[in-house]
């Protein structure tokens, strides 16, 4: 016994090691010793003609390029920040990705979202692919292989000009890509509000009402909250996820439901939504993990706020013809909440046509009047 516990301490520190080094970044410590058969490369806003006028204007309407390379190579790390005074600037910017001469995005998503802050507002959190540092540092590191080409822009629909608008991309050109290598993909999602269907008293969580519909049990999935929706060949990583509720009680009864490759039922069905990204019993207070996180929480009454994001790193969800990732609000979507999300993934080209961007005022997270307990008039 002695014996077996010293091996399992010596072994431990290595095992963290190796584990933390793959969660936050694209080599395992192990790895660093070798040397890389790239070139180093940068894209950034900086001053060419070396002052200190590294920022941008991003006027309303305008298109800013921040990226435009070729390949074959693949984007490390994406570093933005932005001093705008326009409201809800994060819901206003949008990003879109275009990889191998593209006409339509990989990545279409509102600033904000891409980096998990779904709700509009900066929070501070620390997670292995999508890092907000203090003040105001947006930081992903989702790998972004391209062979040919790739194309980065940020679109201003505000009203507004961000003033100040910074970027660093690290990126590496490589001798060629593997095989087997799939595209990165981005996908904005909202409800604003979801059309649940019980307005009656869930104080409590009693629904003692709500049982004696035949809607109580949801079977199909069919009017579930979609998350991703993709056809091809690839992998979905992981999702950054926000409600804004209208109605008193919690939106986290509602299970998670995966459909893959046109099966008729769920492979994928959990157990509810604060289960869906590893926490229990419901939330109390915010954690920020690798994999997992609730960066934002604030009650239980109309009008409380949840941001999360859960990676599949550990086994990203795999596809080979199509999935349609997606959560209840509310157990069998009773609720009638406000949801925004961003998914992530992978897969080989052509992917399917995105579904339109929603107009910049219907992404702004705002109560909803939709009955129900909690409701107060005033609110609107």
């Amino acid at each position: 016994m002695r014996r077996s516990v010293r091996m399992f301490r010596s072994a431990v520190p290595l095992a963290v090691a190796l584990y933390a080094a793959s969660a936050w970044g694209q080599f395992a410590v192990s790895d660093l010793s070798q040397l890389r058969d790239y070139e180093s490369q940068r894209t950034s806003s900086y001053d060419h003609s070396g002052g200190n006028n590294d920022a941008r204007e991003l006027k309303p309407g305008e298109e800013l390029v921040l990226f435009d390379e070729k390949g074959p190579a693949e984007i490390r790390h994406i570093w933005i920040t932005t001093s705008s005074a326009e409201a809800y600037h994060l819901k206003k910017i949008v990003l879109r990705m275009y990889w191998d001469g593209e006409t339509k995005p990989s990545v279409e998503v509102p600033l904000g979202d891409f980096f998990g802050l779904n709700l509009g507002n900066y929070k501070v959190f620390n997670s292995a692919l999508v890092v907000v540092a203090p003040d105001k540092g947006l930081n992903a590191y989702f790998p972004m292989p391209f062979a040919r080409s790739a194309r980065i822009t940020a679109t201003n629909d505000g009203t507004r000009t961000a003033d100040d608008f910074y970027w660093n991309i690290d990126w590496v050109r490589v001798p060629s890509l593997p095989a087997n290598t799939a595209y990165f993909h981005a996908q904005y999602r909202q409800c604003s509000p979801c059309q649940g269907w019980y307005h009656g008293n869930f104080y409590g969580n009693n629904f003692k009402e709500a049982r004696q519909d035949p809607r109580w049990k949801n079977t199909s999935g069919d009017q579930n909250y979609v998350m991703l929706e993709a056809q091809g060949n690839g992998q979905f990583i992981g999702v950054t996820f926000s409600v804004l509720q209208n109605q008193w009680g919690g939106w986290n009864e509602g299970d998670e439901m995966f459909w893959i490759d046109g099966e008729a039922r769920p492979r994928i069905h959990g157990t509810g939504g604060e289960d869906y990204f590893n926490g229990a019993w419901g939330f109390s207070s915010l954690f920020s993990f690798p994999l997992i996180g609730l960066t934002e929480f604030q009650g239980w009454e109309a009008g409380s706020r949840f941001s999360h994001y859960r990676w599949h790193l550990e086994a990203p969800v795999r596809f080979h013809k199509s999935i349609r990732a997606t959560i209840e609000d509310g157990h069998a979507n009773l609720r009638s909440d406000n949801i925004f999300s961003a998914a992530y993934w992978y897969q080989t080209e052509p992917h399917a046509e995105f579904p339109a961007l929603p107009s910049v005022s219907d992404r702004i997270p705002r109560i909803n009047p939709v009955a129900g307990p909690g409701q107060d008039p005033r609110m609107y």
